[in-house]
């Protein structure tokens, strides 16, 4: 079974730049109160659901993943216009928390679940954890992010996983920056990569996909044969990576290349918020969607509806980026200056079929294993 780290991932980046964002906070939490009023009329469909009609009332819970957050002003002005009380199961990270779904899905942890990713996503849609629906007022941008045919998991919020630099050390060194995922294998960039294990952390497996889509079935594992052999370092968890081993964490790591996140550099801004000490290498992404769905079974099923249709109102999108670190799907929502600025999503993105994924993830976890750590 794979267990991974992306809460934890997130969860660091959310808390370490928290202090530095404080004194201009996403100032979009006050306006997207504002806009609560209007959910109850956004009601959602699709065939064979009901559509939401305001009726719910009494509590529904979501079960999610532990890098959930939402603002308490958000959430508490969605619960008072819904007559909705929300209570919070964390099942885990990602990959724990599609295990738990699927191991539990005749007496289901709750009414809705949030955090199923693209590389979870056929796995439980496949198990008939899930129940049909659609929100009306789901955003035109979010529609691309479709799994299956059937409507059971709505996209949220996505973000990409990419090679990251410490682009002072290159700089210093007069080493010029690498830009793809070839550059990484070249004798100038000898002992300075470190990656996550795929097997143990959820950015590792991200980044594993991205391989497979950028190199292809049969092409994957000479590529990490070559980066192995050329000096590639792998740690169990994304923390260790960034704040133990990579350079531009600032906490004494030696290798300048490290596996993060398109977001991070937004983290790594300087005080007066001119620059950043960090970049993503935005030729080296796979772009992971999160997803929200009504289980089957759900003791709240209407308020379950209720309850996707904030997840993608304008209020809670507005919410995504200071509160979770990830991109909002409605790509009507102003992101914070920070991130226009310093963390652009890769305008292509590596991609890997969610069908393929689930038919493949845990033959490639177990090649990479037998190829990268023997």
């Amino acid at each position: 079974m794979t267990t991974t780290h992306g809460g934890t991932a997130r969860r660091a980046i959310v808390r370490r730049a928290a202090t530095r964002r404080a004194a201009t906070r996403f100032g979009a939490v006050a306006a997207a109160v504002g806009l609560l009023p209007a959910l109850a009329a956004c009601g959602g469909g699709e065939p064979g659901a009901t559509a939401s009609s305001g009726a719910a009332s009494g509590t529904v819970t979501l079960v999610t993943h532990d890098s959930w957050a939402v603002s308490e002003e958000v959430l508490a002005a969605f619960e008072e216009e819904s007559g909705l009380e929300v209570k919070q199961v964390p099942a885990g990270d990602a990959g724990t928390l599609a295990n738990q779904l699927v191991l539990t899905k005749d007496a289901p942890l709750g009414d809705v679940v949030f955090g199923i990713d693209n590389t979870f996503a056929s796995r439980v849609v496949d198990a008939g954890v899930l129940d049909p629906y659609t929100p009306e007022a789901l955003p035109e941008s979010a529609q691309q992010y479709a799994v299956g045919d059937g409507g059971e998991l709505t996209p949220v919020d996505m973000g990409d996983v990419c090679m990251n630099l410490d682009t002072g050390w290159f700089e210093e060194q007069g080493v010029p920056q690498p830009q793809t995922l070839e550059d990484l294998m070249e004798p100038e960039y000898r002992d300075l990569t470190v990656v996550t294990n795929p097997a143990t952390s959820s950015p590792g497996l991200a980044f594993l996909l991205g391989t497979v889509g950028a190199f292809g079935q049969d092409g994957w594992q000479g590529y990490w044969e070559r980066l192995r052999d050329n000096g590639l370092k792998v740690d169990d968890s994304w923390e260790d990576a960034y704040y133990a081993d990579f350079s531009g964490a600032g906490e004494g790591g030696q290798r300048p290349i490290v596996l993060s996140y398109a977001t991070s550099p937004a983290f790594t801004v300087t005080e007066d918020g001119s620059a950043s000490t960090t970049a993503a290498m935005l030729d080296t992404c796979f772009r992971q969607v999160e997803y929200a769905g009504v289980l089957a079974g759900a003791a709240n099923p209407e308020g379950a509806r209720q309850l996707v249709d904030f997840l993608v109102s304008e209020a809670f999108q507005a919410d995504v980026p200071g509160q979770m670190y990830m991109y909002p799907v409605d790509d009507t929502v102003e992101l914070p200056a920070e991130w226009q600025k310093f963390a652009p999503l890769a305008e292509n993105p590596f991609t890997v079929d969610p069908a393929d994924v689930a038919e493949h993830r845990e033959e490639w976890i177990e090649q990479w294993t037998q190829t990268v750590v023997g």
